[in-house]
Order: C-alpha cells, then structure tokens, then sequence
C-alpha cells in the first residue's frame, strides 16, 4: 500500500524569510497607532496606501491607524530596491504574513488576560473584546508582547471574502501633504544648522580636471569650503545662492581635459552592433514538426537613451559626526547605497545611516544615488553641519544614468500559408542596471571622479529567472513552434546607463508587438485575432478580448485616424495588458485615445492600480512621441526642457482603463505593466492612419519621413 503523499511544509514569503524579525515589520505605539516600516519605499506609486490597506486588514484596525514609517538602514526589513514592480508581490506578501501572525500573538496573549479562549475573541479597531464585555488592545498589551522573535512558516492570513479594506480603493496617504504644500519631499526638508553644496562637471563626457583656479571664490559671502578630491570638486555655502555664486566662478575658472568621443546617434544601430559584447543565449524552443520554411522576413526596430527627466532633480542631505555619517535620501535602495558608501568611505557600513525621504519619482536609477554621495564628500568639511546637495536640470539630463539605447532584429520563417515556423530575436544594448550595492566595486558617479579613482561601472543585465534586463520581455508569450533568443551585451559605456522604468520590456514588446502586426497584416488577417490565435494562456486572451469590446474593435475608417493593439505579460510573469491606441496623424502624430485593460491579479487598490496604469501609458506616450536623448562627439547637448521636451498637459490623450479582478490570486504588480503595450499600440496605429511603418522610436515628424524615404 503507497503511503500518500506528504504535505508540503510551509514556508515565509521570501522578504520575510530574509528578514524574519516581526519587529522590524510591526510595533504598537501607547497611542493607539500601529507603526508598519516596510523596506520598499513611495516613489510615487501609492505603496505606502496599499501596504498599510494590507496591515489593516490583517490586525483588524482602521487604516487611519496605521502609520507607515520612512525606510531606515537603522530600523527597517532590507528589501533590496523597490523596482520592477515587485513592492506588492515582495513587501505586501511579507507584511500580510507578519501581520497574520502578530495578530496570532495577541489574540493569545489577550487570551491569556482575559481568561477567555482564543476563538471566543473578536477584534474590532484593534479592541479585543470577548463574552461579558471583557476587553483589552493591541496597545495595552504592547508592553507585555514582545515582537523580538522571528517570524514562523504556517501563519494563515484572511480569505479575500474575510478582507475589508484590500481590494477596496481608498484615498492615497501622501496625497493631503503634497496637495497642500506641506513638506513631504526631500526637496523641502531643512536640518538644522543646513549647509548647501554644489558639485562641478565638466560638460564633456569623461574630460579631466587640468587646472582649477580659486579666482575670486574665496570673496563670495557665506563660503564655507572648497572641496576637491582629484576631479570631484565641490562648494559649501551657508546659502543656496551662495553655493551658485562660487560653483559659477569656479565653472569659469577650471580647464578640463578633452573628453572620449561619443557614438553617432544618427547611426546608433551600427554602433551598438559594431562594440564588443558579452553574447547570451536567453532562450531556445525547438520544434521538429515545424512546417516547411518557404521564405523569411527580417525587421529592425531600435530605441533611443531615454532620460527619467524627473520633474524635481536630485537631492541629498548628509551630516558627519565623528567618523559615522547620516544619509537623508530619495535612493529606491537604502540598503544597497549605504553598501557602496561603505566602499567609497572605507567605513563599516554599520556606521552609516541611510534614511529615505521622498523625492519626485523617477522610476529607476537616476541621480538620487549620485546626489548622496556628493553630500558626503562636501559634509566632510561642514564640521558637523548637515549638507543638503541640489543637483541642477541640466547635471540631472546630463550627467544621471540613462535608459540603454537598444537594436532588435526579429525574423521569422514562413511557411507556403504565411504560418510562423520559427521566430528570431536578437538584442544589442548596454546593460539595463548599473544600481549601486550589487558589486565589489561602487557604481556611484563621484566614485569615478576621486584622486584614487573606482573605475566606471559597466552595467549589466539582470538574470532573466529575476525578469532580465535589455532581454526583458524578449520570450514571445505566443505560441510559436520555435524560437531562439540571443542577448549582446555592450562591454563599453560611453553614454552612461541603468535602469529606466521597464529595462528593456519597452523595447522589446515595441518590437515584437510591432513585428506581430506586420505578419498579420502581410496574411491580410486581423491583428486582434492574429494574436488571439497564437495565444495559449486565458488570462492573456481575456485581456485583449476585454480591450477589444470596450475600443469597439475596430471602428470605421477615417482620414488620417488610425487604430493599432499592443499586448504584453511585464517580464511574462506579472501583470497583463492590451492597449488599442487610437492617433491622428497631421502636422504631428498626436494620440487622442488609449484604452487599456490590465489583469493584475489581487489589486490592493483599485484606484491606485488604475493610477498606476494611466500614468505608466502617459510616460509611454511621451517616451515614443518626443523623447531622445541627444549628443554630439563630445557631450550631451539635451540638457534643457526645449532639448529634452516631454509630453505636455495639452498633448495628454484620454485614457481609459478596465481592470479585470481576480482577488484570490497573488498581485501580480502594476507599475511597468502599460509601457510596452502601450508603445506598440502606438506604432501600429500610425501605420493604420498613415501606411507608414515607423521601427526608429521616438515616433517624430523626421522618423516619418525617414520611414517614408526607406520604404521607397
């Protein structure tokens, strides 16, 4: 007789596994307030609303309760970085458990006090009451429960029918403060006794300080000190326009060496195809009963460097005392840039305090991280005063790492009926993260700057079991017989480059989503029901056929209107979602409507997942319309608002969201779920309004008529 089959033990969602000490997730103030302290942290996308929704729901208290606590190196879980839409999947999956489990732990030790069973309990606003009117809370045991233990495997958090607060959409928590000016971003924040710095830069890349001349620096009024440390140079004033005043005489009186020469931007696609790159084999399906290949077709399709071109720059404030330092950051990793302080500093890294404050999102890697460390190195001469760095428009577009340009060749073999046979994907890129602390050496800019230098870091690619990098979204999630994807990546980094909301999912999907539109449209089929054809998973059909009846696919033909789809899973693991893009072409290409349907799983906050959704199809939208970033051979030249434009209030197009609900599945994360699609549906409009199929983003009057000329 077979023994049956053993139960699998239980196990903690993996951040709370790394980070199992329920204090660090939970404590209860004598207040009456539950104090939640996650290690992802608000960027802008509403996670600190939906992970005290979840803490709520959990301890069964008002959410006016919670108070949720800014990530610290000193007291919070080390989550890593909040990216890639994971702060739901990883921090919300970690707090729902935690919470479970306290909850367990003071229903016990109410229990206990009360003298009444644990199943006779009830909590109510954090009240624990049983029969006869006994009562005690969650406050008034605090001081008897101690939360200094580890969390353990079987806790058992409520159904989505026993949840009040999760799935329900509620007011954003950090949106009073910013509506009414209140000081909530790091930009507004004022230390006492607050110093301010200036770094700087040459304008071209890589140039060498030669000669610095003092000049008449030493004459402005309220300088405290001129920093310099081989070719970082910095200025600390007891004002802002003192600051400015010295950095601009000290910017007339520097001689910097030349710089390294730049690509053509004209000609990017050769270049990146001409530099020497790490190959990857990313995926391969083989497929011997494929049918007989009759001919092929070959696409290029290319994106530019795309700047986060976050509205607020970069700013940082740290403060020396003795030999340990505090850090006041909008970094997305506290955690990781205290690793690469350490390294640069040559401190331990328990002597370093890295405490985040929000900052105007940017979704990625930007100069958050940079911006610190040159409020280290200035606060070393403050004496003990806390510095606060302001980085200006033009360092921000200029000197910040950048979104990786990318080339994608995609060809396919076709059979005697245009049937796919086999499928082609090749991607030549720099790497899409170059985040400090990942590495035994610093990828923070001053670090390459100092006397005894670090040398630059050359980023790389996730792997793709974390959702890849410039390979992200590169696997079809249709059902092709075979298919083969390859991976180049760039050894060298002229143009600095990290990670830029998506990594390389934009581009891929753009590419691929584009490439599917052009198979259908030479069997003369419909895109939509191409796609549906090719598609094997129900949730992924359902998304398109949900976007497809509420865009009324595909209203009559009008001059110079057209309609395109765009589909994708972000990173073929998270959320789903199809876009139907409805533009007009005239003078410009304008969008005039996108209507999306996502599949995110268990949303937490419906309201703050469609947020999410408008804003990430609204940066799409800029990003194929009007974003480039721009050089010459020396240096970036898009340093301003006019050379860098974004979409403008005037240009926004409506947008449209269905979301389709599924409340006993796992969040699937929302905020990098629209781009992709959205940017196909895009390009493939224009080519429905206008016959002309544009594969150079961004989508301009130029790449038009560069479409139209080749096409001839």
């Amino acid at each position: 007789m077979t023994a049956p089959a053993a139960s699998p033990m239980p196990t903690l969602p993996v951040s709370l596994a790394a980070n199992p000490a329920l204090s660090s997730w939970v404590r209860f103030s004598p207040e009456g307030h539950a104090m939640v302290s996650p290690g992802k942290v608000e960027i802008g996308q509403g996670i600190v609303t939906a992970l005290a929704q979840i803490a709520a729901d959990e301890l069964d208290i008002d959410t006016g309760r919670v108070q949720m606590v800014r990530a610290s190196t000193t007291r919070s879980p080390n989550e890593g970085v909040t990216s890639g839409s994971l702060s739901i999947q990883q921090s919300g999956r970690a707090l729902r458990y935690a919470c479970a489990e306290i909850r367990q732990i003071f229903l016990s030790a109410a229990s206990d006090r009360l003298g009444v069973g644990i199943d006779a309990l009830d909590i109510s606003d954090g009240i624990i009451s049983g029969p006869g009117n006994v009562r005690t809370s969650y406050w008034e045991l605090a001081g008897e429960v101690s939360l200094d233990r580890d969390a353990t495997p079987g806790a058992t958090p409520k159904s989505s029918t026993q949840r009040t607060v999760a799935g329900n959409s509620v007011q954003r928590l950090d949106i009073p403060d910013k509506v009414f000016a209140r000081p909530r971003f790091i930009h507004d924040q004022a230390l006492s006794g607050m110093l301010h710095g200036r770094v700087l830069r040459p304008e071209l890349s890589a140039a060498k300080l030669v000669d610095l001349s003092e000049g008449g620096t030493r004459a402005i009024a309220g300088l405290v000190a001129i920093v310099r440390d081989g070719n970082f140079v910095g200025v600390v004033s007891e004002t802002e326009d003192g600051a400015e005043a010295a950095m601009k005489a000290l910017r007339k009186a520097a001689t910097w060496s030349a710089g390294e020469t730049l690509p053509d931007e004209n000609r990017l696609a050769e270049w990146l195809k001409a530099q020497p790159a790490e190959p990857a084999a990313i995926d391969k399906k083989t497929a011997p009963q494929a049918g007989e290949k009759k001919r092929t077709i070959r696409r290029q399709y290319t994106r530019p460097y795309l700047a986060h071109a976050s509205i607020g720059p970069s700013c940082a404030m740290a403060k020396w005392t003795g030999d340990r330092v505090h850090v006041w950051t909008h970094s997305q990793g506290v955690y990781f840039l205290r690793a690469d302080l350490a390294l640069v500093l040559k401190l331990p890294v328990e002597n370093i305090t890295v405490e985040h404050m929000e900052g105007a999102g940017c979704y990625g890697h930007n100069a958050a991280d940079d911006v610190a460390l040159d409020a280290v190195l200035l606060a070393k001469a403050a004496a003990g005063r806390p510095v606060r760095v302001q980085w200006s428009r033009q360092d921000e577009l200029s000197h910040a790492p950048f979104g990786a340009a990318m080339a994608i060749e995609i060809e396919a073999n076709l059979d005697a009926q245009g049937e796919i046979v086999d499928w082609r994907h090749s991607i030549w890129s720099n790497g899409h993260t170059a985040r400090p602390g990942r590495a035994a050496q610093p990828a923070l800019l001053a670090a390459t700057e100092l006397a005894n230098p670090h040398p630059r870091y050359i980023a790389t690619n996730p792997p793709q079991a974390n959702g890849g990098g410039a390979d992200r979204n590169s696997i079809p999630l249709y059902d092709f017989p075979s298919w083969q994807i390859e991976c180049h990546r760039l050894l060298t980094m002229p143009i600095r480059t990290s990670a830029l909301r998506t990594l390389g999912a934009q581009g891929n999907v753009f590419a691929i989503e584009s490439f599917i539109d052009e198979l259908a449209s030479e069997r003369g089929e419909d895109p939509i029901a191409f796609r549906l054809r090719h598609l094997r998973d129900s949730r992924a059909q359902d998304v398109i056929r949900s976007v497809a009846k509420r865009a009324n696919w595909k209203p009559d033909k009008r001059a110079g209107i057209g309609y395109g789809v765009g589909f994708a899973r972000y990173k073929n693991t998270g959320a789903y979602c199809a876009v139907i893009a409805e533009v007009e072409g005239a003078e410009d290409i304008s969008v005039k409507r996108l209507t999306l349907a996502v599949d995110v799983g268990e949303a937490i906050n419906p309201d703050g997942v469609i947020n999410q959704i408008e804003g990430g199809a609204i940066q799409a939208t800029s990003w194929v319309l009007k974003e480039r970033v721009r050089f010459d051979s020396q240096h970036i030249t898009s340093n301003t608002w006019t050379a860098y434009p974004i979409l403008r209030f005037s240009e926004v197009p409506d947008v449209e969201v269905e979301l389709i609900r599924w409340p006993d599945s796992e969040p699937l994360g929302a905020g990098e779920a629209a781009h992709g699609p959205v940017t196909a549906a895009i390009a493939n409009a224009v080519f429905d309004a206008l016959g002309v199929r544009v594969r150079d983003l961004p989508i301009t009057r130029d790449s038009l008529i560069a479409a139209m000329e080749s096409a001839l």
